[in-house]
């Protein structure tokens, strides 16, 4: 502490004759005595506050990045737009895609192989885009008529049995407790519970509780596309579960007889005839009640 006390009196020239022969004698003064002489050289400019200042404030500043708020909002709708775009591209490939027709309609629609489909009055059908072309299978509830483009296995399920084909035009039909398959061209191999039948052009096969029925057909195309109803050993109430589906109507049937069996055609846009052929065949009479509802009592 003492030896800096006196190297800052030695500075500055304070030191009294002992005191700077004492300093003098000690064995850094030959050190300190180098650095003064060095020092006493070197010039500092005056400080000028006022430059220092005016050249702090001349520099440029960076401007801070501001982002604009309409921006933000610009890149937010984008970002949900396109999660939308992707739900609605995952929605209309992964979920499965329904066809409906309505009573007394038709609806003509085409898969993704453009294999065509003509759906009959009350009958849905259901299938997923996805991977079609290596997964070609559908729900049927009701019935239609398919003209399959060539390619893998074609399959179209119902709640009575399976129709599998790989190119051909054929027409399936599940209604109730009755199943029936046509073929017009090509192969068709029908599951029915435990039994595997396989179709070529121009035979059907119909299976209703459990009992078979094989039959061969002259027609190229089913006759309910060209407006008429076709009927095989069918019972009436059958035939006029049809005849509502066709004409988009409510059918009362006050009978005990229903039990006789119907081969034959119907007209699927005349409704007066539809009524005096069935009134004619089962001994009954049509009454029209209302627009929408008919009322069969016997005669």
């Amino acid at each position: 502490m003492k030896k800096n006390r006196l190297l800052a009196k030695w500075l500055n020239n304070d030191l009294s004759p002992d005191e700077l022969t004492q300093f003098e004698t000690s064995p850094d003064f030959e050190k300190y005595q180098k650095i003064k002489d060095y020092t006493a050289h070197l010039e500092v400019g005056d400080f000028d506050q006022n430059a220092m200042l005016s050249n702090i404030l001349s520099q440029k500043k960076a401007a801070p990045k501001v982002i604009p708020l309409y921006k933000k909002w610009a890149f937010r709708a984008a970002a949900v737009f396109v999660l939308a775009l992707g739900i609605t591209f995952a929605m209309k490939v992964l979920i499965p895609q329904t066809e409906t027709a309505d009573f007394g309609k038709k609806t003509t629609f085409s898969l993704p192989d453009n294999s065509e489909v003509v759906l009959n009055s009350g009958s849905e059908i259901k299938y997923k885009k996805w991977n079609w072309d290596n997964n070609r299978h559908l729900e049927l509830k009701g019935e239609a008529y398919f003209r399959v483009a060539k390619g893998r296995k074609f399959e179209v399920q119902t709640n009575l049995g399976k129709v599998t084909v790989l190119g051909t035009q054929f027409n399936v039909k599940a209604r109730k407790n009755r199943f029936d398959v046509v073929c017009y061209e090509g192969r068709v191999k029908v599951n029915y519970a435990d039994t595997q039948i396989l179709l070529t052009h121009g035979q059907s096969v119909s299976f209703e509780n459990g009992k078979q029925v094989k039959i061969d057909v002259s027609s190229t195309q089913p006759e309910w596309i060209g407006n008429q109803l076709c009927f095989y050993k069918e019972n009436i109430r059958s035939l006029l579960d049809e005849v509502e589906r066709q004409y988009n109507i409510t059918i009362e049937l006050n009978t005990k007889d229903t039990t006789s069996l119907f081969t034959g055609k119907l007209p699927a846009k005349d409704l007066n005839t539809t009524l005096q052929i069935i009134s004619t065949t089962y001994h009954l009479e049509a009454k029209q009640v209302s627009k929408n509802k008919i009322i069969f009592d016997e005669k």
